[in-house]
């Protein structure tokens, strides 16, 4: 579908003016979940799915916003200094315009005509998409230079302070930083990241199981409270400790009777996911994709068993993914509770694989997923015509 005509032409019939277009991506994290808000080293790539922006400007301080998806309009003053929250679609892009005005950016009043074709609840990230288009959006529109960095600050801000998701920062940074057949590996206390080339012939598979979570339901805020209760009782033994990114396995191991069992688990399932992050980025280098997929492995394990974010569901997509010829690694990839696997194909086999994994888990579960090949795309930019500057 041709969205860059349709979405034009849809603007123009609500709002009487020719728009500037701009898109953010959705993504995938290949490996290192939980471990971002943990100030600890994430890997995701951004993927070809997207959240769309309209946008023309306006001779006031209104925004005035419109879902495609939702069918649903609403405007908000920018000079109104708390906006109330609403509980839907509508939080994101105003918690995000309010939140780049309280960092000091004047925005100009606009009208905004909000498409995504992300799966809501999928745990790709649709949310993050959502503000980080229409904050890079916001910013042109009112003549301002977007900082990539300082949006994707803004935009977690917005997502935790007005929606009340704890989020941290990697989804937003990168729907903003991403690069074509590339992931990032991010450490998500300095925000310095490189680049990782993911090597030619392999597609990301996204697949959907159908089962939706909400990512600012208690379960996600309880895991980070449990973190921080581990960091408070560790720093007892390990003072100057800020977060468990400043805590190793065998520290973990030699302290582990200040926690309580629960709280270990959750602190074990960090902090060895760290580690994995950065094995994964060695094997990236090397090009030893058989060790890359054994650390997806290991991953899924630990969110299974110790921090207890997957679900019945997420099991049995990468335990069929397991049986497939073709795959070199497969996990839960997002907050978790549902959603999506994420899985490194070799291209060749991208279509039996997604052919032959729907037929079962179907079979299994009783309903027919999504399932995505994808590549690694680009992150926020204005899309004009049919190409993007």
């Amino acid at each position: 579908m041709d969205l860059v005509p349709q979405l034009t032409r849809k603007f123009e019939e609500a709002f009487g003016a020719r728009p500037w277009l701009y898109r953010a991506p959705g993504r995938v994290n290949l490996i290192g979940e939980h471990t971002d808000y943990n100030d600890g080293f994430v890997m995701p790539a951004a993927v070809g799915l997207y959240c769309w922006v309209a946008i023309a400007p306006r001779p006031d301080r209104r925004l005035t916003l419109h879902s495609s998806n939702f069918n649903q309009s609403i405007s908000v003053d920018l000079d109104d200094p708390s906006p109330a929250r609403s509980g839907t679609w509508s939080d994101y892009p105003v918690g995000t315009a309010l939140s780049l005005e309280r960092a000091g950016h004047r925005l100009r009043g606009a009208n905004i005509l909000i498409h995504g074709d992300i799966p809501f609840g999928s745990g790709l990230s649709s949310s993050a998409a959502i503000e980080v288009a229409t904050g890079f959006a916001l910013l042109e529109n009112a003549g301002l230079e977007p900082d990539l960095t300082r949006l994707s600050l803004a935009c977690q801000k917005a997502e935790n302070d007005f929606v009340g998701a704890r989020v941290g920062i990697m989804d937003q940074f990168i729907s903003a930083h991403g690069k074509r057949d590339h992931s990032l590996m991010l450490d998500c206390r300095s925000l310095q990241f490189k680049l990782l080339p993911i090597p030619e012939k392999v597609s990301l598979v996204v697949c959907n199981t159908g089962v939706k979570h909400a990512i600012a339901s208690g379960e996600y805020n309880q895991r980070r409270a449990q973190c921080e209760e581990g960091v408070r009782l560790l720093a007892a033994a390990l003072p100057g400790i800020r977060a468990l990114r400043d805590v190793s396995s065998g520290q973990l191991e030699a302290h582990k009777a200040l926690l309580p069992e629960l709280v270990y688990r959750r602190c074990r399932h960090v902090i060895t996911e760290d580690d994995r992050v950065e094995l994964a980025a060695a094997a990236l280098n090397q090009h030893d994709l058989e060790e890359l997929g054994e650390l997806m492995a290991a991953s899924h394990r630990s969110l299974r068993d110790d921090y207890e974010v997957s679900c019945r569901e997420l099991d049995v997509m990468v335990e069929i993914a397991g049986e497939q010829a073709g795959l070199i690694g497969a996990r839960m990839t997002g907050g978790g509770f549902g959603g999506c696997t994420v899985n490194l194909v070799h291209t060749s086999g991208a279509e039996a694989f997604r052919e032959n994994v729907a037929k079962a888990y179907e079979k299994r579960v009783g309903i027919r997923p999504e399932i995505y090949i994808l590549t690694a795309a680009d992150g926020v930019h204005r899309v004009t015509g049919l190409q993007a500057e």
